[in-house]
């Protein structure tokens, strides 16, 4: 079968790059990372392309002279890989919306939190000053305002009472590894319709159970 050729873009150690490379690697996958991007060099996840044979190459952010002409180069280059489907997987930087729409409904992301809750940076810290119950991550297509867009998969983490911000990221972080390559293969196996705001999937059925935070006793 054709598989969906995807590009990764990345700022830094890649650990859901592995998780995408990891998943892309089994027989059945439907999907297959073309090239990883790095807008950082020396980037940690650059390693992990290589180590499974996947084409990387290194975009500085900083070589161009505005955010356009290094969107271009962006845009240029996972073209002519012929990518279908880009990934952020820890990828720093905010992308304009001439970009954003030029791939509308082709670039998804990952977000440390269940979105729209606690949109941006410090999601773990955020959620425990909150005193939320439950924290975790979603998949989301993405749309030029930040941390927004139709959600595709969420999974949700329980907040320990003795939690700080590391122990809780790295409880959603796991959480995270399975999310992405599940959200990757339903958009590759041709699962997802996008309805307005919201993903619709077929052949999966939702989850159908209630979770409690503090566990009901008995």
């Amino acid at each position: 079968m054709d598989r969906m050729k995807v590009g990764v873009l990345i700022s830094g150690r890649g650990s859901n790059l592995l998780a995408l490379l990891e998943d892309c690697a089994k027989p059945d996958a439907p999907a297959a990372i073309a090239l990883v991007v790095s807008n950082v060099p020396g980037a940690g996840g650059l390693e992990h392309a290589a180590a499974y044979d996947v084409p990387s190459t290194t975009i500085d952010h900083r070589s161009f002279g505005d955010r356009a002409a290094f969107e271009r180069k962006v845009d240029a280059v996972l073209r002519n890989a012929g990518v279908d489907l880009i990934c952020l997987a820890g990828f720093m930087r905010l992308l304009t919306a001439d970009f954003v729409d030029g791939w509308r409904d082709r670039i998804i992301n990952i977000h440390p939190s269940l979105l729209p809750a606690f949109k941006g940076l410090d999601t773990h810290a955020r959620a425990l000053a909150a005193g939320v119950r439950w924290t975790g991550c979603t998949v989301h297509f993405v749309r030029p305002e930040v941390d927004s867009g139709p959600i595709i998969v969420q999974a949700a983490v329980p907040v320990h009472f003795d939690d700080n911000a590391d122990r809780l990221a790295a409880r959603v972080l796991a959480a995270e590894h399975r999310c992405y390559p599940l959200a990757l293969r339903l958009i590759a196996e041709g699962r997802t319709r996008i309805d307005g705001d919201r993903v619709l999937v077929d052949g999966i059925a939702p989850a159908s159970h209630t979770a409690f935070n503090p566990n009901l006793p008995g």
